[in-house]
């Protein structure tokens, strides 16, 4: 059986390059890693040769889908005050501006993100996974929206194109519940401890939301080893 839904983990296309990505719709630093690499896209050459994939992760497993202080939630999680925690997340705002993102942590509803990850599935099936990941992020950190609500969940999709009724019925029957319970045990399988990790052609990582810089690089070895390394040189 097939180990991933959208297509094998890993599996590169000739002449193309495969980028496996593990992110969790609110994890302030995948939204700042995914805008990073979409810089990097930007001064690829090859960046239309370039395959992406969403797996799921989930930070906090254990939140319902009955919206919580993210605020409090961060305090009480990590033994600091309130007052640290809105500091924690003013800074991240700050670095997020730097980027043109705008965080409104005073707005997020902390959730269980397991009906958000269904629907980055579903997407994936029908081309707009990118597209409904990026909406996601702009739900959660700026509009405030509770990514957890399947009607909330199935007017974004309506928003990058996809059949809201669709997708309500695929969250309301968990048709893809199964591929993020895989998504997550391949994370564990591959030693995943924390997101945004990316995987390029298979074979290089990054992790975290590392500068631009350090994108270009991977893309540029990735390429030149994975893809332009497999074409027969017809000198031979």
């Amino acid at each position: 059986m097939p180990l991933m839904s959208e297509r094998e983990l890993f599996a590169q296309v000739p002449g193309r390059l495969g980028i496996d990505i593990w992110s969790d719709v609110v994890c302030p630093f995948c939204y700042l890693g995914d805008t990073i690499l979409d810089q990097a896209l930007g001064r690829f050459p090859h960046a239309d040769s370039i395959d992406i994939a969403y797996h799921s992760f989930l930070l906090m497993p254990d939140l319902s889908d009955t919206p919580v202080d993210l605020a409090e939630l961060l305090s009480s999680r990590h033994g600091m005050s309130r007052d640290q925690a809105v500091a924690m997340n003013d800074s991240l705002a700050a670095r997020g501006r730097e980027l043109g993102l705008d965080y409104r942590f005073d707005l997020a509803q902390a959730v269980s993100t397991r009906s958000a990850h269904q629907l980055s599935h579903f997407a994936a099936q029908h081309g707009k996974q990118h597209a409904m990941v990026r909406r996601l992020f702009r739900a959660y950190f700026t509009e405030g929206l509770n990514v957890a609500d399947h009607g909330v969940l199935a007017g974004l999709a309506a928003e990058v194109g996809l059949d809201p009724s669709a997708a309500q019925s695929a969250l309301a029957s968990e048709a893809y519940a199964a591929e993020v319970d895989t998504d997550i045990q391949y994370a564990g399988q591959l030693g995943i401890t924390g997101v945004p990790f990316f995987v390029f052609g298979g074979k290089y990582a990054i992790s975290g939301a590392q500068p631009v810089e350090a994108f270009v690089q991977t893309l540029d070895t990735a390429w030149a080893e994975i893809v332009e390394g497999a074409v027969p040189d017809p000198a031979r």
